[in-house]
């Protein structure tokens, strides 16, 4: 028979929750129950701490064997051995670096901390401990009660399901920062972050919205815009098994979720909304990467054929684009990979991207999203559009500005949207910052689009340079020469009314 018990964060006392009849709750102190002290400990990981000694006593490379002195102190066995370890460890790390929680790139300028550290919730280890973040920690617990108490399940079997997958996670993480934190604490931080993020992502679908309790509704909503600045921090990700797996207890409708978000960089919403599907062959490694993924879009371009030149420009202003009859123009679409140069009649061409309504939230979103890209694809050249399509797109973006007026320009072109976010100096800036990113495949495929238009339309392009670089003083002749016979028809009209 199954007790109804008090389980939570010290004081905080909870009603009508199902519980097993040890009344412990994860990460917390043992709970009083009936008059007797009962608890039930979770599995804290040892035997894979006995596992791995019993596993070391017995591997050769730490057998006895010829020793050496390093400098004056240091002494190792079998040196070759000890290399060969390392080398396997770096391997491995190398082989997970598409599912890792990674840490903030060093390669791309230094924004501040408003790109790497939470605003209101830490989500995994890197920034579980600082202070202004305590707060957000009993707000976990509330979602922790709210996500048991609505799946219809116990505490201890939606626990021991996270546990089941957490000490893979645990891998995951930067072994420096892990290191110091025990089972007892990083079980518990999965658990709790994993009920808080699936609480958050229905309070963003109509469906969940409605059903969630008022209280922690209100929470959510009123801190919305820095929760999702926090969960899109590369630094503050969780690997998405931990968070399918609560799922699987109290289900998402991820297909509203991300109709919600797909267009989070716009803020020109389109009313007629298209069908969202999920793609079940993507398997990513935590939310940033799924958001990431359904943003960026698929590609359907096929590479153009190389140019038939000896060199090509990998940088390109908006004013030579100008000047080779190529216009900046917004696409209709609003998925990053969708960008290109396209033929516009016989003479002139179009260089379109998605729109971007650029404010200091969406512009860590972004900058979060190319960092993902450099810490898990090590050659651009090597992958999928797809895979560097956030670098390459704000790699144009960059090109296209060297000073506050080539901002307003974008505006102009309605490439940048909207009146309010970042301050023509402030974007200017912002993209300023980024040109430590690397070249991505999309960037290169338009530079190659650029040096083909180039090549195929010379003549055009040398007459069309002409007039646009001299449309000015065309212009004048131009009214000097309708001047001059608009004079010479008024002499004429004066003759022959003389006559």
């Amino acid at each position: 028979m199954e007790t109804a018990a008090v389980w939570g964060p010290r004081e905080f006392q909870l009603a009508n929750l199902t519980m097993e009849p040890a009344v412990w709750a994860p990460g917390l102190p043992v709970a009083i129950f009936g008059g007797c002290l009962q608890t039930s400990v979770p599995s804290s990981g040892g035997g894979q701490l006995v596992e791995h000694a019993a596993a070391t006593q017995n591997d050769p490379i730490e057998k006895p064997a010829q020793e050496f002195e390093v400098g004056l102190e240091m002494k190792i066995q079998n040196p070759i051995h000890v290399f060969e370890k390392a080398a396997h460890e770096f391997d491995a790390d190398i082989d997970m670096m598409k599912v890792k929680m990674h840490r903030y790139p060093s390669n791309i300028g230094a924004l501040g901390e408003w790109h790497t550290v939470p605003m209101v919730v830490a989500i995994g280890p890197y920034h579980h401990d600082r202070e202004h973040l305590k707060q957000a920690e009993k707000v976990k617990h509330v979602a922790a009660y709210h996500c048991i108490r609505d799946s219809g399940h116990s505490v201890q079997e939606t626990y021991d399901a996270v546990v089941s997958v957490a000490h893979d996670a645990r891998s995951l993480y930067d072994k420096d920062v892990v290191a110091g934190i025990g089972d007892d604490d990083f079980l518990p931080m999965m658990f709790y972050d994993a009920c808080f993020l699936v609480q958050y992502m229905l309070s963003c679908t109509p469906t969940g919205s409605e059903e969630m309790d008022p209280s922690l509704r209100s929470f959510l909503d009123s801190n919305d815009r820095d929760i999702v600045h926090d969960v899109m921090l590369l630094e503050n990700q969780l690997p998405w098994r931990v968070v399918e797996t609560v799922m699987r207890f109290r289900p998402v409708p991820l297909e509203e979720f991300f109709t919600c978000l797909k267009r989070c960089l716009q803020d020109r919403k389109v009313r007629e909304k298209e069908p969202f599907v999920l793609d079940d062959s993507y398997q990513p490694p935590h939310l940033l990467g799924l958001l990431r993924f359904y943003i960026v879009g698929r590609s359907n371009t096929k590479r153009p054929p190389k140019p038939e030149t000896e060199s090509i420009s990998f940088s390109v202003s908006a004013i030579e684009l100008a000047e080779i009859g190529i216009t900046l123009a917004a696409n209709k679409t609003t998925e990053l990979i969708h960008m290109g140069v396209k033929k516009k009649g016989p003479i002139f061409a179009e260089l379109s991207l998605a729109p971007l309504s650029l404010d200091d939230a969406r512009a860590s979103w972004l900058v979060n999203m190319a960092a993902l890209e450099l810490c898990t694809i090590p050659r651009f050249e090597d992958a999928e559009d797809e895979e560097s399509a956030v670098c390459s797109y704000l790699l144009l973006l960059d090109m296209f500005v060297d000073r506050e007026e080539d901002v307003h320009e974008l505006r102009t072109k309605h490439l940048l949207q909207g009146g309010g976010g970042l301050t023509n100096k402030e974007a200017l800036d912002f993209f300023r910052s980024l040109q430590g990113l690397r070249l991505g495949s999309c960037y290169v495929r338009v530079m190659e689009e650029i040096e083909n238009y180039r090549v195929k339309r010379r003549m055009w392009i040398k007459v069309h340079a002409f007039v646009y670089k001299n449309m000015r003083t065309i212009v004048m002749v131009i009214s000097a020469i309708g001047a001059l016979v608009g004079i010479f028809g008024t002499i004429r009209s004066l003759k022959v009314h003389a006559h």
